[in-house]
């Protein structure tokens, strides 16, 4: 045998070198099993064998949150749960992913796989939305949240380098007066284990474009340096947090706390109300765009 090895190399010939394509694939995606989605897309570009690992199912599967074929049972038709691989179905939930008519988003933080959601303002149970001297549902291009969009693999590789383009509910509440004002919201979901933060996204003062810039009209705002508001919230195990704040910040959006919440329990449905409310008579309050709710894991949020 190495009469046969020393007829095919002569002495001139360099010694023979392992390089990282001579790796097995299998060996390659137990390593890539440790790193974060950005590392693994980044790696999966150097040949073909670190990008056929980066395709194991089991790979991607150990990003996933626990509750990950809950998610899918929400946005996903059956046809879809079934034919998706475990990296597409990551790519598919790292963008905003509408359930309840389209009134609520689910989507996973790219680099961790943690869970956000986003309630829209048509999903919240406002006192007088139905009265038009009172409220009104207003078009816009401000209902947004920035996200990377996906629907393949490749297209999950440039996400971890890139930002995309912003989301939109495409329409706000927006208050022109009132002398009780109460928002109501309520979300029935099944969160993976961790500790989650609760924000209302509100703006005083209505946008609009003029001439193809931002203006915001402030004609409107009035009370909210009187009282505070006070923002609540409650699950169904027990957990309840309050915290009041003056709006201000007139043309700007803003994401106000309204409370934490812990999930212990991987497998529980968590019932959470929570509310937005200034219900001070004593004087009228207007000018208050409402946007959304979102829901980030602590350290998101933070």
């Amino acid at each position: 045998m190495g009469a046969n090895m020393s007829a095919g190399m002569s002495d001139t010939d360099p010694p023979w070198e392992p390089s990282l394509g001579d790796i097995p694939e299998s060996c390659v995606a137990l390593v890539l099993m440790y790193l974060e989605p950005p590392e693994i897309c980044k790696l999966a570009r150097l040949n073909r064998a670190f990008r056929g690992a980066s395709a194991a199912d089991f790979i991607w599967e150990s990003k996933l949150p626990t509750n990950y074929r809950y998610i899918m049972e929400k946005v996903f038709d059956e046809e879809t749960m079934f034919k998706l691989r475990k990296r597409d179905v990551y790519a598919r939930l790292c963008r905003p992913n509408p359930f309840d008519n389209g009134t609520k988003e689910i989507w996973l933080q790219k680099s961790t796989g943690d869970v956000c959601v986003s309630i829209s303002s048509k999903a919240l149970r406002i006192t007088g939305i139905d009265d038009r001297r009172y409220w009104n549902h207003i078009s816009t291009e401000e209902s947004s949240f920035f996200y990377y969009a996906l629907v393949s693999f490749r297209e999950l590789e440039k996400m971890m380098l890139s930002c995309s383009l912003a989301y939109r509910f495409q329409t706000v509440a927006y208050l022109q007066q009132i002398w009780w004002l109460q928002v109501d919201g309520e979300l029935e979901f099944q969160f993976p284990p961790g500790s989650y933060s609760m924000f209302f996204r509100l703006q005083l003062g209505r946008s609009s474009k003029r001439l193809g810039r931002r203006v915001c009209n402030s004609d409107h705002v009035h009370g909210w340096d009187i009282k505070p508001v006070k923002f609540e919230l409650t699950t169904s195990d027990g957990q309840h947090a309050v915290s009041q704040c003056y709006l201000d910040n007139t043309g700007n959006w803003v994401l106000y706390h309204a409370g934490d919440f812990v999930v212990g329990n991987t497998n529980a449905l968590v019932n959470m109300k929570f509310s937005l409310t200034q219900i001070d008579c004593t004087h009228t309050k207007g000018g208050l765009s409402v946007d959304c709710v979102f829901i980030y894991p602590t350290s998101v949020g933070k």
